[in-house]
């Protein structure tokens, strides 16, 4: 891609933060995933899926117990638009930052199918390749075919019904997952936040977090809003576009 002089100064802000930077960090949202073909959430474009969706009907404990049928279909057609789906250049340039942590609030798996290892990859809000189930304190949970997502069924192990395993509103984030994050955010040079509306709390609020604990900030997002107004430096292009430029020549870590 060709950058407009603007941008391109920007670009080179954001790297001189990161070649001052030790410990680098990534969180991101759904924006990194658009250009792989995943509808993201909240963005203006009228094929968000909460401009097309009740979150409350398909997305809370309350909706699944009123109708579990639709929230079973509705995730199941979300796995199937996931079948096939590849990473694209932003996946890959985080993936070749191989000492980085990434914090994502993404379901899916596509940081890892580009080369992240799992271990290095924080799913704040859950996984769509997953069931668990719906009874907490059951804990049973399996891996599940997209291709052919399983439908509505019983728990194998106690009864209850399964659902997704992701974190659905109201309910809480993985408390260790949670816990590394916000620890992780607290000893950090420089956050880079990637395609997040940063709205959605608690986990928009590592951006804060790492802010009060020195961190520099650089967001991208082609969409501004309330991440780019805490950026030290704000690239308003898609992740794919950006991140190979901004990376490119980079050993960033996310350890001590």
């Amino acid at each position: 891609m060709r950058f407009d002089s603007s941008l391109d100064a920007r670009l080179q802000a954001a790297r001189e933060i990161l070649s001052r930077s030790r410990r680098v960090a990534a969180f991101s949202g759904a924006g990194l995933s658009a250009e792989s073909g995943l509808a993201t959430f909240r963005d203006p474009d009228p094929d968000a899926l909460w401009s097309r969706f009740d979150p409350i009907e398909l997305a809370s404990v309350e909706g699944f117990d009123a109708n579990p049928q639709r929230v079973i279909d509705w995730y199941n057609w979300r796995r199937g638009n996931y079948a096939g789906v590849q990473p694209n250049a932003a996946h890959r340039a985080l993936a070749g930052q191989q000492r980085m942590i990434q914090i994502t609030q993404n379901v899916d798996h596509l940081l890892e199918q580009a080369g992240v290892a799992p271990e290095r990859v924080y799913h704040l809000h859950g996984s769509i390749l997953h069931d668990r189930c719906h009874n907490s304190v059951c804990e049973h949970r399996e891996r599940v075919d997209i291709e052919k997502p399983p439908g509505l069924r019983a728990c194998p192990r106690c009864g209850d019904r399964m659902r997704p395993a992701v974190v659905w509103f109201g309910e809480s984030l993985p408390q260790e997952t949670w816990t590394r994050a916000q620890r992780l955010c607290m000893a950090l040079d420089c956050l880079l936040v990637i395609g997040t509306s940063a709205t959605v709390y608690p986990a928009a609020g590592l951006i804060a977090l790492a802010r009060q604990h020195g961190s520099r900030v650089i967001v991208i997002d082609i969409n501004a809003g309330a991440a780019s107004d805490a950026a030290d430096v704000y690239l308003d292009r898609s992740a794919a576009d950006v991140l190979p430029s901004l990376l490119d020549g980079f050993d960033l870590g996310s350890d001590s």
